[in-house]
């Protein structure tokens, strides 16, 4: 349950990105809190991506800005990113490294201490169930696994905000019910922002969603008030991107 007392972890103003004469993304206002998971839909197209690609640092906004544990992403790009943990839908994997080695090498590029390294690694084994696979080569695991080390390489530095794309796509049922499990847990004590198209997936993990399409945000609700309301988020999400 998010209360008003917590603190902001992520938000945006007026977040706009065009290309060329198409507008993206337009006029996005988020607020993220502490301890929340916010499930992010849209259909193909919707800006959802772009948004992504804006909120980690890989693509300037047109306007707007962009804040992440009170620091500008774009004044102060390095500090700010230092705040936040990101899987993209193509995990940045190095297949001919074991699962030890690249997570060695992401710790030090996150620049954790290098005493506190190797509790850092057990600790995010542990909690993404790589355990018994830390000598095994990256190439070699299931995709399920592999999916375990992308998140792996998000969190290994305790980010304030995760932001998660897709990442459940490719999996088998239990391996998704694991990972929801996990971003359950992510959510604990971090913010995080799960991009999906996978509609039970946003009922059974997140705390709000929020609907894009044409590159604004169309819905943003609790999914406590929905339950409340008894709306179906399958029908919001028909009526609102069917246009």
């Amino acid at each position: 349950m998010i209360n008003a007392s917590e603190s902001v972890t992520l938000s945006t103003q007026n977040l706009c990105r065009n290309f060329g004469h198409h507008a993206a993304v337009h006029n996005v206002n988020l607020r993220l809190r502490r301890g929340e998971v916010l499930g992010l839909l849209g259909p193909n197209g919707a800006g959802k991506s772009t948004t992504m690609r804006m909120l980690t640092g890989n693509l300037a906004p047109s306007s707007g800005s962009i804040e992440i544990c009170g620091v500008d992403l774009l004044d102060k790009s390095l500090e700010a990113k230092a705040h936040l943990g990101f899987l993209p839908d193509v995990p940045p994997l190095y297949f001919d490294m074991t699962v030890d080695e690249y997570l060695l090498l992401v710790a030090r590029l996150h620049r954790v201490d290098k005493q506190a390294m190797q509790t850092v690694l057990k600790d995010v084994k542990q909690r993404c169930g790589l355990g018994h696979q830390s000598k095994h080569l990256i190439g070699v695991l299931s995709k399920g696994f592999q999916q375990r080390v992308g998140i792996a390489q998000a969190i290994i530095h305790n980010p304030d905000v995760i932001i998660l794309d897709e990442p459940t796509v490719g999996l088998d049922p239990n391996q998704i019910r694991e990972i929801r499990q996990l971003i359950r847990e992510l959510g604990a004590t971090s913010s995080v922002i799960l991009s999906t198209h996978i509609l039970p997936e946003v009922e059974n993990v997140c705390d709000r969603v929020q609907i894009m399409h044409k590159g604004t945000v169309v819905f943003d609700q609790t999914m406590i008030e929905l339950r409340q309301q008894d709306r179906n988020l399958g029908n919001i999400f028909t009526q609102l991107t069917q246009s």
